[in-house]
């Protein structure tokens, strides 16, 4: 699965201007997450079509960076993040972000960027979604 980012001045308006430019493509945000540091955002932005959405956004002026992630299924409860956190930490793998695509049937599915993608795909290989249309 792949995730864009776009770094930004943070501002009025950017998530609708985003939101906009994908949205008369045609490409559906699956999930969005956005962190602000000081006058400074990144907005983490999941679609099918990675490639022609980071086309579409760099040519409208934004600083888009592309990124891989791992679709991880868990329970919706209390501990299961911290279950597949520590199997990353004892592997010696580093999360750079996490955050919730989808919730629902008693799961929850997490979007998980990594510094060791391969390693981290065999620590956490009986939690990994490689189809995300019916998770």
């Amino acid at each position: 699965m792949r995730q864009i980012n776009v770094l930004v001045d943070e501002k009025v308006g950017i998530i609708a201007d985003i939101s906009y430019i994908l949205g008369k493509a045609k490409i559906n945000i699956e999930a969005i997450s956005v962190g602000v540091i000081g006058n400074k955002a990144v907005i983490s932005i999941t679609v099918k079509d990675d490639k022609r959405a980071k086309e579409l956004l760099e040519a409208n002026s934004y600083k888009v960076l592309s990124s891989d992630v791992l679709a991880v299924k868990i329970p919706d409860q209390p501990g299961s993040l911290a279950q597949i956190t520590k199997l990353l930490v004892d592997g010696g793998v580093n999360i750079v972000n996490v955050h919730v695509i989808t919730k629902g049937g008693g799961n929850a599915l997490m979007a998980v960027q990594v510094d060791k993608q391969a390693k981290a795909e065999k620590l956490l290989a009986g939690y990994i979604i490689r189809d995300t249309e019916g998770a």
